[in-house]
């Protein structure tokens, strides 16, 4: 009886959000990286940098700190979305993902340090898992920070490469994927791997935007495509910069780096000449699109 009242209220949380962000309008920015913790007070600065810039953040929420974030989101379901964030490696992944599904959570992330590579089969029921609830996938991809040096640790960037992604983009080819900070350094290898994969997507959050700062042109290489008419390229695609969907990767409440990745975001794609509608996809149309992909779908499989 309590897995029934559990789930029959879960059921109904979800069908109020979902109804809520269908008649929400679209908003000015979509941060699909932004962490949190159980940290006080993140949730209140977060909901009031969202509200000045008429923005939403997708919620990376660790399992600690469900409960808080959960009725969080339930008050102000028009800024926030959440999506769980999970070890791979965790003896009870599953469970954590049925979860966050109960919750209402809309996807997985920011999936990092495996101890396997992203595309081990070892790590395929995962994936199956997060497909029956048609969640959105969110991974670290590139270098990681190494904040204990001092400290032994199993993390390898190469099982986090980009190209770790495209097998898991083809096998599931109806779960959306997010590789966060477009592979850092691997620029190239991210952007051909989500030429062809239509449900694969960047962010390039993190340190990309500050390294490249003097050379802001040469993601134009990196995403050439567009207007390509040639049997290399996909048909009728959209522009090539809209693989990339907007990410802060703010953590621990720090909102000066929310302020400067946009900042850097707009400096990049104006250096690359990028259309202001396309521009407009990229902070917040795609993600927009996406969720309201998500939402029919899970609105025509109620059993799940």
């Amino acid at each position: 009886m309590r897995k029934f009242r559990q789930s029959a209220a879960a059921s109904v949380f979800l069908t109020l959000s979902l109804s809520l962000f269908s008649q929400s309008a679209v908003p000015k920015l979509i941060d699909v990286h932004e962490h949190f913790n159980g940290e006080p007070g993140v949730l209140d600065r977060l909901l009031s940098k969202l509200d000045a810039v008429d923005g939403m953040g997708i919620l990376l929420v660790t399992p600690q700190a469900l409960s808080e974030a959960s009725a969080f989101i339930a008050k102000h379901p028009n800024r926030f979305i959440g999506f769980g964030d999970i070890k791979l490696d965790s003896p009870d992944v599953l469970q954590q993902i049925d979860r966050f599904h109960q919750a209402g959570f809309r996807g997985l992330g920011e999936i990092t340090s495996s101890q396997k590579n992203y595309d081990d089969h070892f790590y395929w029921p995962i994936y199956d898992r997060a497909a029956k609830y048609h969640m959105i996938l969110l991974f670290h991809t590139g270098a990681v920070a190494r904040n204990n040096p001092e400290q032994p640790a199993d993390i390898s960037f190469d099982r986090m490469r980009a190209t770790r992604l495209d097998l898991i983009a083809r096998h599931w080819p109806k779960t959306i994927i997010i590789g966060a900070h477009l592979g850092n350094p691997d620029y190239a290898e991210a952007a051909e791997v989500a030429r062809w994969s239509p449900n694969l997507y960047f962010d390039v959050s993190g340190s990309t935007l500050i390294k490249k700062r003097d050379d802001y042109g040469f993601f134009r290489s990196v995403f050439w495509w567009s207007g390509v008419v040639s049997p290399h390229t996909p048909a009728g695609g959209p522009d090539a910069f809209e693989k990339l969907v907007y990410g802060s990767d703010t953590f621990r409440g720090e909102l000066g780096e929310f302020e400067e990745s946009h900042a850097r975001y707009r400096a990049m794609l104006d250096a690359c000449k990028v259309p202001p509608n396309v521009q407009q996809m990229i902070f917040a149309g795609t993600m927009w699109r996406i969720l309201h992909n998500q939402e029919q779908e899970m609105a025509a499989d109620p059993g799940n």
